[in-house]
């Protein structure tokens, strides 16, 4: 499996982030033409869509609450754990993709400083599902950027030979990504154009990742299994986290993440003391 990711990512080109690139510098050049790229503006120019969303959305309260919790590293990277022992080059384009939104998103919030929903709207005018957040950190937003920088890596990495497969998977795997960052006006957690950018940005640094990681190998110890002591560690701290998460929240999503957690942890240790 190691080589057939390896083998598909080789053949990525940074001229796949020409679409997502178009789609950013055409919603700038929407606000600019709309005088809406102070925040005030920003926020009336998709009011009436953030209501439309969140009415449509919330009616699925459950639904909305599990999902939009993929978009927290803990929660995905907890699916995606049995990959350090099958298929570590993922983990390799992961950690250099995720550094990467961590900086972006941080200092991108900070520029902008959009205040959310809830700190804008009365809160009986939509529905919150979840915490109800009231920052000034709104745009880009952060669990978008964290899907879709974990979408397009599993995206390039698993991309099937056949012409019609790829056209089948790109779509299929692109139609998740959205239907869980769009929880996030779902949830009344952000307005609609702060996951549409989350998500574009996303994209784009998951690439960067996986090229980044192609030239410079900075994460080739993961595939030595002498570090798996250090995963082993990891995984054990996320599974008390998720089992706080459980206690407090009690989502089912939290459920199935710490079983497949404790699969990994057991997979893992398992090779480790084989070796």
């Amino acid at each position: 499996m190691n080589s057939f990711i390896t083998c598909n990512c080789s053949k990525i080109k940074l001229s796949v982030v020409c679409l997502p690139l178009l789609l950013i510098i055409s919603i700038v050049l929407f606000l600019y033409v709309q005088d809406a790229l102070c925040a005030e503006s920003y926020i009336q120019i998709q009011k009436d869509y953030f209501f439309f969303i969140n009415a449509k959305l919330s009616q699925y309260p459950s639904t909305q609450n599990n999902l939009t919790q993929f978009g927290n590293a803990l929660i995905i990277l907890s699916f995606l754990s049995i990959f350090v022992v099958y298929a570590p080059k993922i983990w390799e384009y992961l950690a250099s993709s995720l550094l990467i939104s961590l900086i972006f998103c941080c200092l991108l919030k900070k520029t902008f400083a959009v205040p959310r929903p809830a700190a804008v709207y009365d809160h009986s005018s939509f529905s919150i599902i979840g915490e109800t957040l009231t920052g000034h950190n709104s745009t880009p937003s952060g669990h978008s950027l964290t899907v879709f920088a974990v979408i397009s890596v599993l995206l390039f990495a698993f991309m099937p030979k056949k012409r019609i497969n790829q056209i089948f998977w790109s779509a299929f795997i692109l139609m998740i990504g959205l239907l869980i960052v769009f929880t996030r006006v779902g949830v009344g957690a952000h307005h609609p154009l702060d996951v549409v950018l989350g998500s574009a940005i996303g994209f784009i640094i998951g690439v960067i990742g996986i090229l980044i990681n192609q030239k410079y190998n900075i994460w080739i110890w993961i595939n030595n299994k002498k570090y798996y002591p250090f995963f082993m560690l990891a995984f054990l701290m996320s599974g008390f986290a998720l089992i706080m998460k459980i206690i407090n929240e009690n989502l089912i999503i939290f459920y199935i993440s710490l079983i497949i957690l404790i699969v990994s942890l057991y997979k893992i240790t398992t090779v480790y003391v084989k070796k």
